[in-house]
């Protein structure tokens, strides 16, 4: 597929001598748009999993043999979404692929952004790279999210633009048991992620705010940490 796409879509890559040939990598990267989990392996000179809804994998008749052919091919792996449990079980399948000497996907801001901003980013990655000694390679994505808008079936042709940053060593934050050490290695990978991007900061997480006056109140007071 990837030269097929690479001739109609001929997206502009940058940064691809960046990218280590060997060792466990983790590749994170901003989310416009649901194409962004082809682009990336179809781009990188390495083959990428990343985690996928587990209903892309379940499917039943023709479009669910489809479905999970496809994924499966491109290095998807199942994964339940979620908070909680389910989120670490979907950091657990990731460190299995990175100590497996592999090369691993992650959107930090954990869902698409809709209205194009950058969101926070939250600390899995940064206990991904700090549990495995996996560098981390930031990208950023401009204009997927004009080839399939939210909503659509069928993909445009428009021109995109995939950069590849400078590898990060985020071992000197300090233990991935340190919650401060997972904030502000996550930080450092969103700043290196906006520089590539070059989105608007939205400095809050993509997520619906917490209900009720006492609940946001004490989310600003005693923030929770997001994985």
């Amino acid at each position: 597929m990837a030269p097929i796409a690479r001739f109609v879509f001929r997206p502009r890559i940058t940064g691809r001598d960046n990218i280590p040939t060997t060792g466990p990598i983790i590749f994170a990267s901003n989310h416009l748009s649901f194409i962004d989990s082809i682009v990336i392996p179809l781009t990188a000179p390495r083959r990428v999993q990343f985690l996928a809804k587990s209903t892309y994998f379940t499917g039943t008749g023709f479009s669910g043999w489809v479905s999970r052919n496809f994924f499966t091919s491109i290095g998807a792996v199942g994964v339940e979404r979620g908070a909680g449990q389910a989120a670490q079980v979907a950091l657990d399948a990731g460190r299995t692929i990175l100590e497996d000497e592999s090369a691993f996907a992650i959107y930090p801001e954990g869902t698409r952004s809709l209205d194009g901003r950058l969101y926070r980013g939250r600390t899995g990655v940064a206990w991904l790279a700090l549990t495995t000694g996996a560098v981390v390679v930031p990208v950023g994505l401009i204009g997927t999210q004009e080839i399939m808008p939210v909503g659509s079936k069928v993909p445009r042709i428009r021109k995109i633009t995939v950069a590849f940053g400078t590898p990060i060593d985020l071992s000197p934050h300090g233990s991935a048991e340190s919650g401060k050490a997972r904030r502000q290695a996550t930080d450092e990978i969103m700043a290196a992620i906006h520089a590539l991007s070059g989105q608007e900061l939205a400095k809050s997480y993509n997520e619906s705010p917490p209900a009720g006056t006492l609940l946001r109140l004490a989310d600003k007071v005693f923030p929770r940490e997001r994985v």
